[in-house]
Parts: C-alpha cells; structure tokens; sequence
C-alpha cells in the first residue's frame, strides 16, 4: 500500500520535525474514515428495498455496511421509530489506508470539473469531514445497475490536537486542497 508506506517512511519523520515533536507516538495519525450514506430520501420515494445502495457501499469500502435505524418518530419527517435512515461503514488498519489511496489518487481525479477540496471542513476536534455528491465515481459501482445516485459523507478521523497538524496530516498524505 503505497498511502501506510509512504506515511511511515516519510510522512511521520516529516511531521515529528517541522511540529517539533520530541516523541514519536506524538506524531499525527488517521485513526480510522467513515463512510456515511443517508438513504431517507431513498425510503420516502416508497422504494423499501436500499439492497442495491447496500451493496454499492460494500463494494466501494469493502466490507459490509451497518443500517442505521431512526431512534425516535417525527411526523414533519414522516420518520417512524426504527425505521432505516442510514448506512455506516467504518474503516480502520489497512482498509482505511487502501481506501484513502483509492480516494486520493483514482477517485477524486477522476470527478468532472473537480476544484479540490476545501480546507474549511474540519470539524471540532479537528476531523476531516468531506461529502461526495455522486457515488457513482467510484470505480467499482456498476453504472447500468444504478437507480438513483446518491451522496456519501466521509469522515477522516485523526489523533491532533490543533488545525494545522491535522491539515500538515493530510496534505503530506496527498490530498488535494485547494491553494
């Protein structure tokens, strides 16, 4: 995996100097990326079967997403308790680290007019969050099967405590923020 390699041979001594961190567990890290896909939309349409988005989310992260129930009713929503509102994927080790390079090098190039991504989306705690409009870019969904593209939020979680390690983080890692 070229993103881990590159990250342990060059990227942590990188960030230990230009942070002056005096020990290496200090050194920033990504802890584990999230895959959020809202599928609300997708049951209010009257459509009750979310298999084919299920298995379009299994097929870009890799492994089988959690459904996630609405945990009270609604009405203006027209949202029922227990009802499916979402599903999560969450990766860690080398899946997280084989997915950050699918993203980085074949996913976001790949995207019609793409303008980089803002530097703007870090969150309290200094996460990345970021939302993809069409998950039909990534590679492994097949397009003719398709009945509605839809959106994933994705969330890179990091160890920093402040914006500018945590971006430092990321832009030694290759990801395209705008200038």
């Amino acid at each position: 995996m070229y993103i881990k390699d590159k990250y342990i041979n060059e990227v942590a001594p990188n960030l230990k100097t230009k942070l002056g961190l005096s020990n290496v567990m200090q050194t920033p890290k990504i802890e584990k990326v999230v895959l959020n896909m809202w599928i609300g939309t997708y049951i209010k349409t009257g459509n009750k079967d979310y298999s084919s988005l299920k298995q379009d989310l299994a097929l870009i992260s890799g492994q089988q997403p959690v459904v996630r129930l609405a945990k009270k009713a609604v009405s203006n929503f027209k949202l029922r308790e227990w009802m499916p509102v979402g599903l999560s994927v969450t990766l860690r080790g080398d899946s997280m680290y084989a997915f950050l390079e699918k993203l980085v090098n074949i996913v976001l190039p790949r995207v019609k007019d793409f303008r980089w991504i803002s530097k703007k989306s870090f969150d309290a705690e200094w996460n990345y969050n970021f939302w993809i409009k069409e998950h039909t870019i990534f590679p492994e969904v097949p397009q003719l099967d398709v009945v509605k593209p839809h959106g994933i939020q994705i969330t890179i979680k990091t160890n920093t405590g402040n914006k500018e390690a945590s971006k430092l983080l990321l832009e030694e890692l290759g990801f395209p923020f705008s200038k």
